[in-house]
């Protein structure tokens, strides 16, 4: 799948790390370093803009790295870009550490991954179908 793409920073281009990849590192795109004090969330600048084929999104989801080893995540995880925005792609970053945390210019700072989805048409009904589980909420399985 080709994806046009505008690189407004200086960071290169997101690319698989392997060929098996699912992800795309998202670097920040920074003029100077940002530090995120414990539970402080910030927009994050990445420089790239990019144009979607219909029925498919980027998911901007956590390094598992930064996450288990510095309390660092993306707090909408997974953030949607639809297929239709045009501007520039942020990622929310959250401290959920107890020391403060530094992005660097060029640093890794998310992963990008590129989903197909449906689109679903509501149809408004009286009743449902049965099923076992039924109306049993989180947690609910049956099992202590």
């Amino acid at each position: 799948m080709k994806i046009e793409v505008i690189n407004k920073g200086h960071q290169p281009l997101p690319a698989y790390a392997t060929p098996q990849s699912a992800g795309m590192d998202l670097r920040a795109n920074i003029d100077a370093p940002i530090v995120l004090k414990p539970m402080e969330r910030r927009l994050i600048p990445t420089g790239l803009y990019i144009a979607l084929p219909q029925g498919y999104e980027a998911q901007v989801r956590p390094r598992s790295g930064l996450a288990l080893k510095k309390g660092i995540t993306v707090l909408n995880a997974p953030g949607t870009i639809d297929a239709d925005y045009r501007g520039e792609i942020g990622v929310v970053l959250i401290n959920l550490s107890t020391e403060d945390f530094t992005v660097n210019d060029g640093e890794r700072i998310a992963q990008m991954v590129i989903a197909r989805h449906e689109t679903a048409d509501f149809i408004e009904v009286e009743t449902l179908d049965e099923t076992e589980r039924g109306a049993g909420g989180y947690g609910h399985t049956g099992k202590d």
